[in-house]
């Protein structure tokens, strides 16, 4: 874990591979994103130009995806039993940030590590005196040993917006499958198993009516950053978030939390 954008990079039970994926490519550099993992997209997600107006007017660059994964995070607390390690991280968001974002909000996103599984829990606190919009999404990278065989369960007879056909609304018709290039988001937030031809993990949201999901394929893999071209190959995204038309408002001392338990497919 990353106290630069409280970045979890690695979850691996005692002899079992990394449930997470890591860009082999990517770099660990002060105020960088990191490619893989689990970076945190807040508070706005995606193209700042694609947020609802009343998230949009707070936007003060054209950057995507917000500051969160690339600010510093302040540790708050570590426990530790038997059966489960807790670490909470905070970001408070203040005038510091004003060149680029209005607004005045505390992050708190606390990791809780077991033998079940992780879970993230990120919570959103209004500090100002007017209503707060925002999106956000736990932007999870997840590996594979082929892109082609694995498929996500769940998302049948939802609609999602797809973004790569000029953001159309599509109905899902049975599993998710992988072609080529993949960005969608869908208007639901059920819990989701993803199947590999290795692996099985279940993904279950709290606070979420959206799911993105997303893999770059073969063309814009070559174009990304810190990704090497065939790795588009072994991986996927799953992000439960508050995305596109589920933007969540916040009046003054009002909190959100969003979340999500990676566990095992049982």
């Amino acid at each position: 874990m990353f106290i630069q954008g409280a970045h979890l990079a690695s979850f691996k039970p005692q002899d079992e591979s990394d449930w997470l994926w890591m860009s082999p490519a990517a770099r660990y550099e002060p105020g960088r994103a990191i490619r893989g993992g689990i970076p945190v997209c807040w508070p706005w997600f995606g193209d700042p130009a694609r947020n609802a107006p009343e998230v949009r007017k707070r936007i003060q660059t054209d950057q995507a995806h917000g500051f969160a994964r690339t600010a510093l995070w302040k540790l708050e607390d570590v426990r530790e039993n038997a059966h489960e390690v807790e670490i909470s991280l905070s970001l408070d968001a203040n005038e510091d940030f004003s060149d680029v974002w209005i607004g005045h909000a505390l992050a708190l996103l606390t990791f809780s590590f077991s033998i079940r599984g992780c879970q993230l829990a990120l919570t959103t606190t209004n500090l100002g005196n007017d209503p707060l919009a925002f999106t956000q999404a736990l932007h999870t990278y997840l590996p594979t040993s082929d892109i082609t065989r694995t498929r996500v369960l769940g998302l049948g007879n939802s609609q999602y917006i797809d973004t790569l056909d000029n953001w159309e609304y599509r109905n899902q018709e049975g599993p998710v499958y992988f072609d080529g290039e993949t960005d969608r988001i869908y208007e639901s937030g059920e819990t989701l198993t993803i199947v590999t031809p290795r692996t099985g993990r279940k993904l279950s949201a709290v606070g979420s009516d959206s799911t993105v999901v997303w893999n770059p394929g073969p063309a814009k893999a070559a174009k990304l950053s810190d990704f090497p071209d065939t790795a588009w190959q072994s991986m996927l995204c799953v992000e439960t978030a508050n995305a596109a038309s589920d933007y969540r408002v916040l009046n003054n001392g009002q909190s959100h939390t969003l979340g999500v338990f990676i566990g095992r497919k049982s």
